[in-house]
């Protein structure tokens, strides 16, 4: 077998895995630009309850995404995974067939109580080698923020052409093919085993919840995503009132879209390769102040409208690559699964409170005060981002032990004696090391040819 190159299981794995992702980030997203204003014609619908409705989804998520995670580990990823896909296909069909903004409220709180995205990644954890693991997750990574483009312009158009009802119908369709390529499409592992990479462990949380650079990350990713839900429950009404029909809204999401995701590539890397992921944060960060300030002064003018639109989305997806990085730099060696379940945990409360505080402040305040409200939390997270230390330039591995090594009584000493390694964890039932290295001084493939 070439340890350089994917297996043919690796790529069925990873192309299956981004699908379900990608069918079920649609499901999620496409909802986003049309219920402020498609939401409004269903019985008892204000803006309160639309935000409840659009903010239900990261609360459901936010609740069951640890405890669904932990459950795997003991009966299994893909059982959990079609009864998660199951129950997000029953909620989009509950919300299909209902008349009113309370079954809107149930099936998207459905939707959002087959929280599987942990339970995905550990699946995909179980079906990947440690070298090529990394290529696998990039993929699915990429795949979400495509996926994000794609919904934000295909859920209008559906939404004009065929209604509220059939968006929501399709979305269920989508799960049910989410469901098929589980059971046809990725294979079942053999032997998973824990992978502290990718799996959360139980008893660790004190530890991840106890780093203060992890706390900043976390509330870093809670107030992206209130601003995001905050800002598509007042956006379309704005585009709607600066004289762009609802069925045009798609064009300015494409176009700024695009334009967001031009930039994201060259950012990430001048981030990475200068070493200046914190300057980089701190940019985006005052890209969306400037944002919030725009659309909140914006009125109805439609040019001052799509700028707001366009610093908003190249700050958003610049900091949707660099936060989960953050994040694997900053998680102590052996507990990256935990610290990616708790941040995922805060990205789906601040869903949740975007959403239906955005909702309530739109309705009872206006859209102005509620993006005014929304640059004054920009402004209190610019202050924590500044006070954030320089991340440190490791990578998080997972080193298989052969027989030789997983005894080695000096074992943890030999690795740290190595050039850019400052952390090692040895897991004897696991028979793994977790070692957190500056790859540009000892790489991957030098630790294992160290541990063999």
């Amino acid at each position: 077998m070439n340890d350089n190159t994917m297996t043919r299981q690796e790529l069925r794995t990873t192309w299956g895995l981004g699908l379900v992702f990608s069918l079920r980030m649609l499901g999620m997203f496409m909802v986003l630009p049309v219920l402020t204003t498609y939401g409004m014609a269903l019985q008892g619908a204000n803006e309160t309850l639309i935000g409840i409705a659009i903010g239900i989804y990261g609360l459901m998520q936010a609740l069951f995404q640890i405890p669904l995670g932990l459950i795997s580990d003991r009966i299994g990823r893909k059982p959990l995974i079609i009864s998660g896909l199951f129950i997000f296909a029953l909620g989009s069909i509950i919300a299909a067939l209902s008349q009113s903004i309370w079954g809107i409220i149930l099936g998207r709180a459905l939707q959002g109580a087959g929280a599987i995205a942990a339970v995905l990644m550990a699946l995909l954890a179980d079906l990947t080698r440690e070298q090529h693991r990394t290529k696998a997750m990039a993929f699915i990574g990429v795949s979400f923020g495509i996926t994000f483009a794609i919904a934000m312009v295909l859920g209008p158009i559906i939404t004009n052409a065929f209604g509220l009802k059939t968006l929501f119908w399709m979305i269920a369709v989508f799960a049910c093919g989410g469901i098929l390529l589980i059971l046809l499409v990725v294979p079942t592992p053999k032997n998973p085993i824990l992978n502290r990479e990718t799996s959360m462990v139980r008893g660790s949380f004190g530890k991840v919840l106890s780093n203060t650079r992890l706390l900043r990350l976390n509330f870093s990713i809670m107030c992206l995503h209130i601003l995001l839900m905050a800002n598509f429950v007042a956006l379309p009404w704005l585009l709607e009132h600066a004289g762009l029909a609802t069925s045009q809204h798609w064009k300015i999401y494409l176009v700024t879209m695009l334009i967001a995701f031009a930039c994201v590539v060259p950012a990430i890397i001048y981030a990475e390769k200068q070493r200046k992921m914190k300057q980089v944060m701190m940019f985006c960060v005052a890209m969306l102040l400037c944002a919030e300030l725009l659309l909140a002064l914006s009125g109805v003018q439609l040019p001052l409208i799509i700028a707001g639109v366009l610093l908003f989305f190249v700050a958003f997806n610049i900091l949707e690559a660099i936060l989960p990085s953050l994040i694997s730099k900053e998680s102590p060696a052996g507990y990256k699964g935990t610290a990616l379940g708790v941040y995922s945990t805060c990205q789906f409360a601040g869903v949740a409170i975007g959403a239906s505080v955005g909702g309530w402040l739109y309705g009872s305040q206006g859209t102005m005060t509620m993006f005014l409200i929304g640059a004054l939390v920009v402004s209190s997270w610019f202050i924590i981002v500044s006070t954030m230390q320089h991340p440190p330039y490791v990578s998080s591995l997972r080193i298989d032990l052969s027989a030789r090594t997983r005894h080695e009584t000096h074992l943890t000493e030999r690795i740290m004696a190595l050039a850019g390694v400052t952390e090692v964890v040895i897991v004897a039932s696991e028979a793994a090391a977790y070692i957190k290295v500056d790859t540009q001084q000892t790489s991957r493939h030098q630790l294992e040819q160290i541990l063999q």
